[in-house]
């Protein structure tokens, strides 16, 4: 005969499981995979999105899977991936589920072989470039945009694509010396991976390489600092910033004013793997399916101020609209092997040293 307290434990634990019906359209064994989440009690997520702005998906997802204890740590970027790299090294465990905007090296931990492979039921209604071997998943889309302080910048100086933005930048130096900013592609992933992308769609983009230099500009690690530096007019002109972050602002602050590129935006979007090692797999199953559902992706492009990915989702910021808007000139970065050319250190170091003497020829007006 059972105890009291067995009995109450069981009672609770199928209460759990009444309360959670396997999703629609999903495999009817998942039921498996909710109740082995909610044996294991809790999921590990380390993010690139910072906790406040996550929350209104930790606490629906808490409401959906209440079994479930979400466990979230914010860092930026590349302290994400070196934490994620040397705990795995160490052999005592990591996060369950790395998402992060650094594409470039969410790939190459897939690549490296620090990811489960698990074939989310949300794959067929995501796009193709978004899925990398069922192993890793685009989960938002966002652009890089220009940005610029509305007071300072006159309207007919405003640079509408890359061309005029180093035009600008070059011939405006009296103006516009030390009020740029973009990101420092030494410390920031996401920084370093759009000038990446750049070079490949921008053929002046030496050009606007030596503006920097003629500009001395300003650099930053975070979207954060660049926001508000170009919001008070100590900058006045921002480059390939987050634009999921800067649309958000812009609609509450009268002095920033955001621009998606004419010529082409580049789109990025936040990739999330389970980790090969999660003490927590099931439970790390749960969230990624979770943030791939329309209820996730609908608070995404809603509450949470991101792009949702999907083109079946009715929020205020979606795929769907900014394709509508920009058409062809929109380039989603794949999630592919093909962005991690780069983190090869050679050919890293030889980017960044090529960067820094175009910079220096701009600012001896070479």
């Amino acid at each position: 005969m059972l105890s009291r307290v067995a009995a109450v434990a069981l009672a609770l634990s199928w209460s759990v499981a009444v309360a959670q019906p396997v999703p629609a359209g999903y495999p009817a064994d998942y039921a498996q995979v909710i109740a082995a989440a909610n044996k294991e009690g809790k999921v590990v997520i380390y993010s690139a999105l910072d906790t406040k702005a996550a929350q209104p998906l930790i606490k629906d997802f808490s409401a959906l899977y209440p079994g479930v204890k979400v466990e979230y740590a914010d860092l930026n970027s590349t302290e994400l991936y070196n934490r994620f790299i040397a705990e795995v090294a160490s052999g005592q465990g990591s996060a369950d589920v790395m998402w992060s905007s650094a594409m470039d090296l969410q790939v190459k931990l897939v690549d490296d072989g620090q990811a489960l492979a698990y074939a989310s039921p949300e794959v067929p209604k995501l796009p193709a470039w978004a899925v990398y071997k069922n192993q890793a998943y685009g989960t938002t889309f966002e652009p890089a945009v220009f940005i610029y302080n509305k007071r300072l910048v006159a309207a007919d100086e405003v640079p509408q694509d890359h061309a005029a933005f180093a035009r600008l930048i070059t011939t405006r130096a009296d103006k516009f010396k030390g009020k740029v900013t973009t990101y420092d592609i030494e410390k920031s992933g996401v920084g370093f991976m759009f000038v990446v992308q750049d070079s490949k769609y921008f053929p002046g983009m030496k050009d606007l390489e030596k503006g920097f230099g003629v500009a001395s500009y300003r650099v930053y690690a975070s979207t954060g600092n660049m926001l508000e530096k170009v919001s008070s007019g100590e900058h006045l002109l921002g480059y390939n910033v987050l634009g999921s972050y800067a649309l958000v602002r812009a609609k509450k602050d009268p002095a920033l004013g955001v621009v998606l590129p004419r010529d082409y935006t580049l789109v990025l979007s936040r990739v999330m793997f389970i980790g090969k090692q999660a003490k927590n797999p099931n439970a790390a199953k749960l969230w990624v399916d979770y943030i791939l559902s329309v209820r996730g992706q609908k608070l995404i492009g809603s509450d949470v101020e991101l792009f949702s990915i999907r083109n079946d989702v009715d929020a205020e910021y979606t795929a769907a609209t900014l394709t509508k808007q920009l058409g062809p000139n929109i380039k989603p970065i794949p999630v592919s092997a093909e962005i991690v050319t780069y983190l090869d250190q050679k050919k890293r170091l030889d980017f960044l040293a090529d960067w820094k003497a175009t910079l220096a020829a701009g600012a001896a007006g070479k």
